[in-house]
């Protein structure tokens, strides 16, 4: 079953965000590479962003060690399992 993870934005400013982009893009690609993640991105609005991931335990690595996460740039995360009917 896939994972959907639904980040809300937290108090850091774009400043802190894009101090710290290049250490998560290169984190992200790791996963793209593997075909791990199906899709990611902020909402319009930039107030939050979702991933859909191939499964809970890989959605709850990328949340454990991204360093959005760890270096405290983001609000509320929430996993929850999805079961996609097309697929």
């Amino acid at each position: 079953m896939k994972a959907v993870v639904f980040y809300e934005r937290g108090s850091a400013t774009m400043e802190q965000v894009m101090a710290v982009y290049p250490r998560h893009k290169a984190f992200l690609d790791t996963f793209v590479e593997k075909g791990q993640i199906y899709g990611i991105g902020p909402f319009a609005g930039r107030d939050g962003s979702m991933g859909i991931f191939k499964s809970r335990d890989i959605a709850e690595d990328f949340v454990r060690n991204n360093p959005f996460v760890l270096e405290g740039l983001v609000g509320k995360v929430t996993i929850k399992e999805w079961d996609d009917a097309l697929l």
